[in-house]
Formats: structure tokens, C-alpha cells, sequence
């Protein structure tokens, strides 16, 4: 038995990194995963192939509204239904503000924020049908904290924080749940692309003294996707070491 046997639960940026923790160990727990990616068609592919048929990926732009409308259709139209909403697409575009132009600031908001909006909204109806629900939103400790080169980012990772509380007041009496995950620095294929001496003073403002795994993230999202965690609503849990 898995903690998610019978729930239905839709990945958004599920091809890579935390995604790809997230599809497989949804998958291992029971559920029925689908994911998208925008452009990763080959580890989307193989990713399907790996965990079989209970997974499918959906290619998709989630800074889209009328994509996610479609996706929303054509996922619910091939699973039924919807249980766990996970939206975790998402982009950078660091500099400093000074240097920051507008195409930066709104492919991040657009990419980061309107993209939760988007699949949200159009995925409501289906959580309702299913009689309930949750959805689990991706923000960043930068979205708590701030981060000098990072405006676009942490302004979008800190909207991600007020959507959700807003929304887990609206839906709570339609029972479904809103909570938010705020990783700090997570092993991915862009940390190690850092030098070893930016990682080395990542690490020092961490004290657990690691990168945290994506697979650690996936686990508390298991818990929010599952009804271990029926009354958590409106919660930002940070999965940072710490900081």
C-alpha cells in the first residue's frame, strides 16, 4: 500500500530536478502522475518509459493560460480526474536590479507566478469534482529571505506565498487544501553547475552543512499530497537545513 494509492496528481516542470523526484516517487507511492515539461522531450520520454504506465508527460507551457486550460482537458480527460495539483515550473533570469531589464522581470513573473494562476484556476473545478483535494505551490527561501541579483525571482517566489494563503481561505470549506514548499539549496543540475567556492559559502549559511536532495523535497510533498496531512492548510514549509 502507498500513501497515494488512488489519488491522481498532475507535476507541472516534472522532466528534471525536483520534477523528475517528484514523478518518481509519486509514482512509487500509488498514485497515477501526469507531468509536463516545455522543452525536455528526451528525459520526458525516458522518464515515462522508467515508471511505466501510470505516468504520462504532457508537452505544455504553464506560463500560458489557454495551454493550461488544455492540459487541464486532456489530463482529466485521460486520468478522470485530479487530486494533487503540483505546481513546480519554473525559471531564473538573475541580475542585478540595476541591471535587470523588463523581458527579465516578466518572463520570470510570467514563468513563476501567472503559471500558478493559470493551472490553478483552471484546475478548481476538477478538485471539486473529486471532492476535494490539495495543492502544493513551489516557492523558494529567497521568497522569505530575499536574494541581492534575484529581485524578479524572490518577488515571484513571495507572490507564490500570498496566492496560496489566499487560495486556502477561498477553497478550505470545498476541502481543498493550499500549502507551499520553500526549498532552500537543493542538489540539482544547476548547483552543480556553481563553483566550488559559491557552493562552499552557499553552505555556510546552512546548518545542516549540505545541499539538500530533490528526493527530500518529493517526501514532503508526499505528505501534503496524502491524508496524512488533512488539516494542514495555508502553510509555507520550509525544506532548507535550517537557513
Amino acid at each position: 500500500m502507498g500513501l497515494l494509492d488512488n489519488k491522481i496528481a498532475l507535476i507541472t516542470g516534472g522532466s528534471r530536478g525536483i520534477g523528475a523526484a517528484l514523478v518518481r516517487t509519486f509514482a512509487k507511492e500509488g498514485a497515477k502522475v501526469a507531468f509536463t515539461y516545455r522543452s525536455s522531450a528526451g528525459p520526458a520520454e525516458a522518464l515515462v518509459t522508467e515508471l511505466g504506465e501510470n505516468v504520462r508527460a504532457y508537452q505544455s507551457d504553464a506560463s500560458s493560460f489557454d495551454a493550461a486550460a488544455e492540459l487541464i482537458k486532456n489530463v482529466t480527460a485521460d486520468f478522470g480526474n485530479i487530486n494533487i495539483l503540483i505546481n513546480n515550473a519554473g525559471v531564473t533570469r538573475d541580475t542585478l536590479l540595476l541591471r535587470m531589464n523588463e523581458e527579465q522581470w516578466d518572463t520570470v513573473m510570467d514563468n513563476n507566478l501567472k503559471s500558478i494562476f493559470n493551472l490553478t484556476k483552471h484546475a478548481l473545478r476538477p478538485l471539486m469534482k473529486a471532492g476535494g483535494g490539495s495543492v502544493i505551490n513551489m516557492s523558494s527561501i529567497v521568497g522569505v529571505i530575499g536574494q541581492a541579483g534575484q529581485a524578479n525571482y524572490a518577488a515571484s517566489k513571495a507572490g507564490i506565498i500570498g496566492f496560496s494563503k489566499s487560495l486556502a481561505k477561498e477553497m478550505g470549506s470545498r476541502n481543498i487544501r493550499c500549502n507551499v514548499i520553500a526549498p532552500g539549496f537543493i542538489s540539482t543540475e544547476m548547483t552543480d553547475e556553481l563553483s566550488e567556492d559559491v557552493q562552499k559559502k552557499y553552505l555556510e549559511a546552512v546548518p545542516l552543512k549540505r545541499f539538500g536532495e530533490a528526493e527530500e523535497i518529493a517526501k514532503v510533498c508526499v505528505f501534503l499530497g496524502s491524508d496524512m496531512s488533512s488539516y494542514v492548510n495555508g502553510q509555507v514549509i520550509g525544506v532548507d537545513g535550517g537557513m
